[in-house]
C-alpha cells in the first residue's frame, strides 16, 4: 500500500507548532506541504508585520513578485495599498499583512511564459486555514481588513459577496474569536479596472471606513 503524502490530506494542520509566536510559525511554515500548491510555487511567503499590530490586511495569495521575493504585497498590488492605507490615516508599517493561501497558484500561457494569477479552490483555502488561525491567535487584531472575494470566502465562508458587504463593519465568530471586519476589494482589481481612479477611490472610502474605527 502506498504512503499517502502529506499534501494529499489537504491541511496544514500538522506543520502548525504550538508555541514560539510568529518567529516559530513562519519558519514552520517555510517546510509546509498541507495542499499540492507548494510543489510549484518558489517559496512559502508569510505575513510580515508587528506581533501586536491593531490591524490584520488578509488578501487572497502572493503573487509573482511576492513568491520571488518571500515578502506578502511587496508587488505593484501591495505598493498601491500602502498609499491608499497611508491617505485613509492608518500607518502601512503598523499594520499586519498576510494572505489566506501562502503558496503562489499560476498557469503558465506557454512554458517559460510569465507566470499568471490563478484563483485558489475552496479546499486549497481551507488547507491553508490553519496557519491563518494561528495568525490571528498571536497577533489578535483590533480590526481585520478583508481584501477581496478569496480573503472573505477563506473567513467566512463560500457564500461570502465582497460587493455586497464592502465598506460596511461586520462582527462574526472567526477560528472561536469574535472579529470585526471591514471588507473592501482586492487592490489588483484596481490596477485592472478600466475607470483605475474610480476603483481607487472606491477602495480608498472603504479603508477610510476601517481607519475610523481604528481612531
Amino acid at each position: 500500500m502506498a504512503v499517502k503524502a502529506p499534501e494529499d490530506g489537504y491541511t496544514a494542520e500538522p506543520f502548525v507548532p504550538e508555541r514560539g509566536g510568529l518567529p516559530a510559525l513562519r519558519r514552520a511554515a517555510a517546510g509546509c506541504r498541507g495542499c499540492p500548491l507548494h510543489r510549484d510555487a518558489t517559496r512559502t511567503v508569510f505575513g510580515a508585520g508587528d506581533a501586536d499590530a491593531r490591524v490584520m490586511l488578509v488578501g487572497e495569495q502572493p503573487g509573482d513578485q511576492e513568491d520571488r521575493q518571500g515578502r506578502p504585497f511587496v508587488g505593484p498590488a501591495g505598493k498601491l495599498l500602502d498609499r491608499a492605507l497611508a491617505e485613509a490615516g492608518i500607518d502601512p508599517g503598523e499594520a499586519y499583512v498576510t494572505n489566506a493561501i501562502k503558496h503562489f497558484k499560476f498557469t503558465r500561457a506557454e512554458p517559460g511564459k510569465r507566470r499568471i494569477h490563478k484563483a485558489p479552490t475552496l479546499r486549497e483555502m481551507t488547507a491553508c486555514a490553519p496557519w491563518l488561525a494561528a495568525e490571528l491567535a498571536v497577533v489578535e487584531p483590533e480590526l481585520i481588513v478583508l481584501l477581496g472575494a478569496s480573503a472573505g470566502k477563506a473567513l467566512l465562508g463560500s457564500s461570502f459577496r465582497v460587493t455586497q458587504v464592502r465598506g460596511t463593519v461586520l462582527e462574526e465568530e472567526i477560528h472561536g474569536r469574535r472579529e470585526r471586519l471591514v471588507p473592501t476589494v482586492h487592490p489588483s482589481s484596481v490596477l485592472r479596472a478600466d475607470d483605475r481612479e474610480s476603483a481607487y477611490d472606491g477602495l480608498l472610502s472603504d479603508l477610510k471606513v476601517a481607519a475610523r474605527l481604528l481612531a
